[in-house]
Protein backbone atom coordinates (compact mmCIF):
# COMPACT_ATOMS: atom_id res chain seq x y z
CA UNK A 1 0.00 0.00 0.00
CA UNK A 2 1.36 3.38 -1.01
CA UNK A 3 -0.17 6.79 -0.53
CA UNK A 4 1.14 9.79 -2.44
CA UNK A 5 0.19 13.21 -1.15
CA UNK A 6 0.64 16.30 -3.29
CA UNK A 7 -0.69 19.78 -3.88
CA UNK A 8 0.86 21.71 -1.03
CA UNK A 9 2.52 25.05 -1.49
CA UNK A 10 2.36 28.68 -0.58
CA UNK A 11 -0.92 30.57 -0.46
CA UNK A 12 -2.05 33.92 0.81
CA UNK A 13 -4.61 34.23 3.56
CA UNK A 14 -8.05 33.89 2.03
CA UNK A 15 -6.72 31.79 -0.80
CA UNK A 16 -7.23 28.16 -1.73
CA UNK A 17 -5.24 25.01 -2.25
CA UNK A 18 -6.26 21.49 -3.14
CA UNK A 19 -4.37 18.53 -1.77
CA UNK A 20 -4.46 15.13 -3.42
CA UNK A 21 -3.83 11.70 -1.97
CA UNK A 22 -3.38 9.03 -4.61
CA UNK A 23 -3.32 5.38 -3.62
CA UNK A 24 -1.85 2.22 -5.00
CA UNK A 25 -2.43 -1.22 -3.58
CA UNK A 26 -5.63 -0.14 -1.91
CA UNK A 27 -9.06 0.93 -3.08
CA UNK A 28 -10.31 4.09 -1.44
CA UNK A 29 -13.96 3.25 -2.07
CA UNK A 30 -14.06 0.74 0.76
CA UNK A 31 -12.02 2.31 3.51
CA UNK A 32 -11.73 5.35 5.73
CA UNK A 33 -9.27 8.02 4.69
CA UNK A 34 -8.22 10.88 6.90
CA UNK A 35 -6.18 14.02 6.42
CA UNK A 36 -3.99 15.09 9.30
CA UNK A 37 -1.77 18.10 9.75
CA UNK A 38 1.15 18.96 11.96
CA UNK A 39 1.77 22.67 12.53
CA UNK A 40 5.31 23.76 13.41
CA UNK A 41 6.15 22.78 16.97
CA UNK A 42 2.78 21.14 17.55
CA UNK A 43 1.34 17.66 17.56
CA UNK A 44 -0.31 16.06 14.58
CA UNK A 45 -4.06 16.58 14.47
CA UNK A 46 -6.93 15.17 12.47
CA UNK A 47 -8.40 17.57 9.95
CA UNK A 48 -10.97 15.73 7.84
CA UNK A 49 -12.24 12.19 7.37
CA UNK A 50 -14.18 10.40 4.69
CA UNK A 51 -15.53 6.99 5.60
CA UNK A 52 -16.23 4.02 3.36
CA UNK A 53 -19.88 5.06 3.08
CA UNK A 54 -18.93 8.59 2.08
CA UNK A 55 -19.70 10.24 5.40
CA UNK A 56 -17.41 13.19 6.08
CA UNK A 57 -16.34 14.80 9.33
CA UNK A 58 -14.18 17.80 10.04
CA UNK A 59 -12.22 19.40 12.83
CA UNK A 60 -14.01 22.46 14.17
CA UNK A 61 -11.10 24.63 13.09
CA UNK A 62 -11.66 23.85 9.40
CA UNK A 63 -15.40 23.24 9.26
CA UNK A 64 -17.00 25.26 6.50
CA UNK A 65 -13.65 25.98 4.85
CA UNK A 66 -12.24 22.55 3.95
CA UNK A 67 -13.92 19.82 1.94
CA UNK A 68 -12.78 16.20 1.71
CA UNK A 69 -13.90 14.19 -1.29
CA UNK A 70 -13.14 10.97 -3.08
CA UNK A 71 -12.78 10.24 -6.79
CA UNK A 72 -13.30 6.55 -7.38
CA UNK A 73 -12.25 6.68 -11.02
CA UNK A 74 -8.67 7.60 -10.17
CA UNK A 75 -8.56 6.29 -6.59
CA UNK A 76 -7.72 9.67 -5.14
CA UNK A 77 -8.93 11.56 -2.09
CA UNK A 78 -8.84 15.33 -2.15
CA UNK A 79 -8.79 18.04 0.45
CA UNK A 80 -10.09 21.32 -0.93
CA UNK A 81 -8.93 24.11 1.36
CA UNK A 82 -10.61 27.50 0.97
CA UNK A 83 -10.46 30.70 2.99
CA UNK A 84 -7.03 29.69 4.19
CA UNK A 85 -5.64 31.21 7.37
CA UNK A 86 -2.04 31.52 8.56
CA UNK A 87 -2.88 29.02 11.29
CA UNK A 88 -3.51 26.42 8.58
CA UNK A 89 0.24 26.37 7.97
CA UNK A 90 1.38 22.80 8.56
CA UNK A 91 2.63 19.63 6.99
CA UNK A 92 -0.42 17.74 5.77
CA UNK A 93 -0.59 13.94 5.68
CA UNK A 94 -3.13 11.54 4.29
CA UNK A 95 -3.79 8.25 6.02
CA UNK A 96 -5.86 5.18 5.24
CA UNK A 97 -7.20 2.52 7.58
CA UNK A 98 -7.46 -1.07 6.41
CA UNK A 99 -7.87 -4.30 8.34
CA UNK A 100 -6.52 -2.89 11.55
CA UNK A 101 -3.56 -1.17 9.95
CA UNK A 102 -2.97 2.50 9.30
CA UNK A 103 -1.04 3.61 6.25
CA UNK A 104 0.54 7.02 5.76
CA UNK A 105 1.56 9.09 2.82
CA UNK A 106 4.50 11.44 2.92
CA UNK A 107 3.67 14.93 4.09
CA UNK A 108 3.05 17.93 1.90
CA UNK A 109 3.84 21.39 3.19
CA UNK A 110 1.17 24.06 3.22
CA UNK A 111 2.25 27.58 4.09
CA UNK A 112 -0.26 30.41 4.38
CA UNK A 113 1.03 33.96 4.50
CA UNK A 114 -0.87 36.81 6.09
Amino acid sequence: VQLQASGGGLAQAGGSLRLSCAASGIIFNFITVRWYRQPPGKERESVATISSNGETTYADSVKGRFTISRNTSNNTVYLQMDSLKPEDTAVYYCSAYLLGSQYWGQGTQVTVSS
